[in-house]
């Protein structure tokens, strides 16, 4: 296999009748992405399957037949190698396999002493026997090419009798004495135990808390003390002071050293992601008159103030006028109050524009047309990031507590807080492949409306347990919310009327749409990491 960096960090393993190799943090070419049939090329090997696994990729072998396999690299080049076993190799493997090595050997005997026979397999053995004077009765076997210790063991399970081996000595007894006699070599162990010279000794603890550390010895289900030991705690120097004797202290240090290691620590990073995109446009009018009490032809009633030598209305030509408009808005009848036959302005217009569209008498009829248009896009990135231990949940936070007042049972008004941020609390777990189980709460809240004197809050919030491989970034979730309205205020019957229906209606189109997404990267912190 051909690497692209001398680096990449390769596992190798056997699951069943398949030889598993990883490449860690590796990409595999398109056309390498495949099931190879390798049969026809007298290897031990059948099948080679190359594929992409979570961030890396995998190989998997099938071999056929008993092999044994050695894997060596040389600068960027991997390889693995699969040599079928000989004869002898495959009648060795065998014999682990079967749990007998002994050499083999034929017994054939009627009725004879069970002594006797041991005897005979210490000679064929060359070890020396040892046999309890409880040892007695007589057998018949007939054992052909069967190991030597194999026949022992069928031997003494026969009769009840138990074998144990030291050096090149075996001893026989039946079970009940051996155990017996075990039995007694324990106690007297543990009276030797309780008789020996007690000793002091002071562990310091480094990473993890000497109380911890405390209760873990002197628990009752795994208790490392002996009878006279006890374990006391310097918590201001983080310190065991131990008493116990030398074997049991030496278990001690032992579980302190594979315990007492550093934390692995991770650093979870999030950003809410809240994109928005509004539109409204407001067609408004107002159609009304207004009157002049003064119709000689040179004086004409209308709005605001107009002085000229000429002024045409309605085709008609005033010379040398001086035009006096009355009233606030130009909608004004004889009593100078506001008059309007359609009244559907917009509230707050961009621009409006007023127009004489005629006259009736001391009637002046005028239109006035108003629109507002607005467009807005905007986007809100929180990101809020916190490092934390291994399996030890973390909380930040970032917002506003509101205060409002809330009435009490006794009629009193009391004090209560609301709050409003931006938070995320999550709690780690480093698997043994580098990746993090994380449990998450992710919230983005803002302050609403109020009612009755009491802020709402308008939250936005994730809650979920996610598995991600170190360093990548995944989606936890959205919301898409989109809005179409259109509102349409109008006349009944004279709205309905062709081209001048227009005047007896306004018509409001708003479009809002808001996107919100969560994202989360989880980052395994190497040695001493800041945050950056």
């Amino acid at each position: 296999v051909t690497l692209s960096d001398p680096s990449v960090g390769v596992n190798i393993r056997e699951e069943g009748k398949t030889i598993i190799v990883d490449f860690a943090d590796t990409m595999l070419p398109e056309a390498l992405d495949r099931k190879l049939d390798v049969g026809d090329f007298a290897t031990p090997a059948r099948e080679v399957d190359t594929f992409e696994f979570g961030n890396g990729t995998r190989m998997v072998i099938t071999p056929t037949g008993l092999y044994e396999h050695l894997a060596y690299q040389a600068d960027n080049l991997f390889t693995l190698e699969l040599k079928p076993l000989t004869p002898a190799e495959e009648e060795e493997l065998k014999k682990d396999k079967f749990g007998y090595t002994g050499e083999r050997l034929s017994l054939n005997f009627q009725d004879i002493e069970i002594r006797a026979v041991l005897q005979l397999i210490a000679d064929f053995t060359g070890l020396n026997l040892v046999a309890s004077d409880t040892v007695s009765g007589n057998v018949t076997l007939r054992l052909k090419n069967v190991p030597w210790d194999q026949a022992m063991d069928i031997i003494l399970k026969s009769k009840g009798l138990g074998m144990r081996q030291l050096g090149n000595v075996i001893m026989v007894a039946p079970q009940e004495e051996i155990a017996a006699r075990e039995k007694l070599e324990l106690e007297a162990q543990q009276q030797l135990q309780e008789l020996a010279p007690l000793r002091t000794e002071f562990v310091q603890v480094n990473y993890a808390k000497a109380s911890d550390l405390a209760t873990l010895i002197k628990q009752d289900a795994n208790n490392l003390l002996s009878e006279r030991g006890n374990v006391t705690v310097d918590a201001r120097t983080n310190t065991l002071l131990l008493q116990d004797t030398a074997d049991n202290l030496s278990d001690i240090r032992r579980m302190v050293t594979k315990l007492d290691i550093p934390v692995r620590q991770v650093l979870i990073e999030s950003r809410l992601v809240i994109a928005d995109e509004d539109f409204t446009r407001d067609l408004g009018v107002r159609f009304g008159y207004s009157f002049s009490d003064d119709r000689s032809d040179r004086n004409l009633g209308s709005n605001g103030q107009a002085a000229g030598n000429n002024v045409t209305i309605g085709g008609s030509s005033l010379n040398n006028a001086t035009t006096n408009y009355n009233g606030g808005t130009g909608f004004v009848d004889p009593d100078g109050n506001e008059f309007f036959l359609t009244n559907l302005p917009v509230a707050s217009p961009a621009g409006a524009v007023q127009l004489a569209v005629g006259r009736i008498g001391s009637y002046l009829l005028q239109l006035e047309l108003s629109a507002l248009q607005t467009e807005g896009r905007g986007e809100v990135i929180s990101a809020p990031r916190v490092i934390t231990a291994n399996q030890h949940p973390a909380l930040i936070e970032s917002g506003t507590e509101i205060p409002f007042q809330e009435a009490t049972s006794a009629g009193a008004a009391a004090i209560q807080f609301k709050k409003a941020v931006l938070s995320l609390q999550v709690t780690p777990q480093i698997t043994p492949d580098d990746r993090i189980i994380m449990d998450l709460t992710v919230n983005k809240d803002s302050v609403g409306q109020v009612f009755f004197g009491v802020p709402s809050i308008d939250t936005n919030e994730v809650q979920t347990q996610v598995l991600v491989d170190n360093g990548e970034t995944v989606v936890l979730g959205g919301i898409y919310e989109s809005t179409d309205r259109d509102d349409v205020t109008r006349v009944p019957f004279f709205s309905d009327l062709p081209y001048l229906g227009r005047l007896f209606r306004r018509t409001e189109i708003e479009r809002t749409k808001q996107e919100l997404l969560v994202f989360v990267t989880p980052k395994i912190l190497k040695d001493t990491l800041s945050l950056k």
